[in-house]
């Protein structure tokens, strides 16, 4: 009877571990995707303006990206120079991604990018920041650039799909026009 007793108490011991270990992990993982997107925040909400991206130098690439997944991605002011340096910088993002809402472009999540060819040169592994792996394109593609490397955040607009996935079914295209989107100053 003791040593039934003694058994019992050593596995529900060991269950209130394994119990412990995955809801520790499960925090660590919510905590890394909150502090990426805490990260972006607070280094990007400068561009809540895009006329201070347009003078940091983000410009207006290939309009409002929509396709037949759910949502859109939204409309990309892009870094040329930052997507052509081979790095990642959790501060620096390649690309701010914006929305028009009652004719006004609202900031809502940021991508980096990096050339897969950079980045392979002289990584084994794919591109991963703050734990979040990156999603990778092949070449030829609707963007007209060599394959690469991307991760979006959509750090500003909630994503019921998950804050690091392309599309966001939040997201839309309906009220783009190419000469709002050129001319727009409104944070």
């Amino acid at each position: 009877m003791k040593n039934k007793r003694l058994l019992f108490i050593g596995l529900v011991a060991l269950s209130l571990f394994a119990l412990t270990s995955v809801a520790l992990a499960q925090t660590q993982k919510l905590e890394s995707g909150s502090t990426l997107v805490a990260t972006v925040r607070q280094a990007a909400d400068r561009f809540k303006d895009v006329e201070a991206a347009k003078s940091a130098g983000y410009g207006l690439f290939h309009g409002c990206v929509s396709g037949s997944q759910e949502g859109a991605m939204g409309i990309h002011f892009v870094n040329g120079d930052l997507v052509g340096d081979g790095a990642i910088d959790a501060l620096s993002p390649e690309a701010l991604i914006y929305e028009i809402k009652n004719g006004r472009l609202q900031l809502v999540g940021v991508e980096y990018v990096v050339i897969a060819e950079a980045w392979d040169a002289s990584n084994e592994a794919p591109p991963s920041l703050m734990g979040q792996v990156f999603h990778y394109v092949s070449a030829p593609n609707r963007y007209r650039i060599p394959a690469f490397y991307e991760l979006h955040v959509w750090a500003w607009k909630q994503n019921p799909n998950g804050m690091f996935t392309d599309w966001n079914p939040k997201v839309s295209c309906e009220e783009y026009t190419s000469d709002t989107a050129a001319h727009d100053s409104h944070p």
